[in-house]
């Protein structure tokens, strides 16, 4: 006897439907017509994911829309979210990270890594109060907490004791932004120093410009092979991938694959703040994830910021991201649609090494039902997720939309 059996379900890469049992929070049986003395639920040949996989968001700082001004470029942005960051309280951040949450649940999101910003100004305010958010939401979203330094380490005295104390406190993970020190290296390799000492996992901020030349992605790969921590570090944005000859492109793509290094394509964001000094031709900034994904790199597609000076909108949808990146990246084939969707779900699930991910048997019984009937339909179509679930409990629903005609 099952807990709860679904029928009738298309999963990504299978073709035939299968029927979906679940027992004490965990799938038992995945296969086409299981026999039990229970009807189940009727999914009607809709698409099942095991969850949408957020592999860089800003809790922390989401939702400040109204408060501080958008900035037209990068610094711009960093400068307002500072100004703004003085007046943050613990139940602040906790209230606005905790509306953005909610609608990514609503959205289907059942795992997120959330960059938190440490400093000796804000100090640990912000990801003490996503500690608590994270406890308090376990029910519905496995979340993930990297602290990193947004105003910069070597030249920020005392950002690297906050930073020690995040990890000493059971921060997840560490995360650098190598472009806002002077000495980029130094900052790269002073990360590495603390992930290795914490026995954490990377992720950076990396390469948020237009220039195809001198790349920091070239040092972080050569660190994460001479440390051992291939496979253990990702980098997010790196629009000078965006600029680069198809050469260079392929030759970065190598060394990423050869180095295990991740990579996570921030749609939103790279399109609002790059290209500010062009007239007319505007660069889109957005690197090619499913041609990377091609290539052996592991990549992601992500939120990043949600209603505030880096992207001042938003609603926390990762189908809707993923839909937003296939337009730039001018994605039509059908194949490569359904990797868009994978950029939110497997793949994302692999950048955060992430265990027992996926409907199979003994796997936890996380999944959520999107309105469509393959992963090309959903990316196309913005297909709206439908319910959810969490450990076989129900988190979420959304009911289908109904015409209704005239008698």
């Amino acid at each position: 006897m099952f807990d709860h059996l679904f029928r009738n379900a298309r999963l990504p890469g299978r073709g035939e439907a299968v029927d979906l049992g679940i027992r004490h929070g965990r799938f038992v049986a995945v296969e086409p017509a299981i026999e039990a003395a229970m009807p189940g639920e009727d999914l009607g040949g809709r698409l099942v994911v095991p969850g949408l996989v957020e592999t860089h968001l800003h809790l922390d700082k989401a939702c400040l829309f109204g408060r501080c001004a958008c900035g037209s470029n990068v610094q711009e942005a960093i400068a307002a979210v500072a100004g703004a960051k003085r007046g943050f309280t613990e139940d602040d951040v906790y209230e606005r990270a905790s509306r953005a949450l909610e609608r990514a649940i609503l959205q289907g999101t059942t795992r997120i890594r959330t960059h938190v910003e440490v400093d000796p100004r804000i100090g640990l305010t912000s990801f003490r109060a996503l500690k608590r958010l994270k406890a308090d939401y376990a029910w519905a979203v496995d979340l993930e907490l990297c602290a990193f330094p947004q105003e910069g380490l070597l030249d920020d005295p005392g950002c690297e004791e906050v930073l020690e104390a995040a990890l000493l406190e059971g921060a997840d993970l560490v995360g650098g932004v190598p472009y806002v020190d002077k000495d980029r290296n130094g900052q790269i390799a002073r990360i590495f120093a603390l992930a290795r000492r914490f026995d954490v996992d990377i992720d950076f901020h990396l390469d948020f410009d237009l220039d195809p030349a001198d790349a920091s992605l070239f040092e972080v790969c050569r660190m994460a092979e001479a440390t051992g921590w291939q496979g253990r570090v990702a980098i997010g944005h790196v629009t000078k991938l965006s600029a680069m000859a198809p050469e260079a492109f392929a030759s970065a793509a190598k060394r990423l694959r050869e180095a295990g290094v991740a990579v996570t394509v921030l749609p939103a964001t790279d399109l609002f703040l790059t290209g500010r000094d062009h007239d007319r031709d505007v660069p889109r900034g957005v690197a090619h994830a499913h041609r990377l994904a091609a290539m052996g790199v592991t990549c992601s597609i992500s939120t990043n910021n949600v209603l505030n000076p880096f992207t001042p909108y938003g609603d926390c949808s990762l189908i809707r991201m993923a839909n937003l990146y296939a337009n730039v990246a001018q994605v039509s084939d059908e194949t490569d649609l359904a990797t868009c969707l994978d950029l939110v779900t497997g793949s994302s699930a692999r950048l955060m090494r992430l265990d027992g991910y996926g409907i199979a048997p003994g796997h936890a019984a996380d999944m959520v039902v999107l309105d469509a009937s393959s992963p090309a339909e959903a990316v196309a179509t913005l297909a709206p997720p439908l319910f959810g679930l969490k450990a076989g409990r129900r988190t979420f629903e959304r009911p289908a939309p109904r015409l209704l005609r005239e008698a």
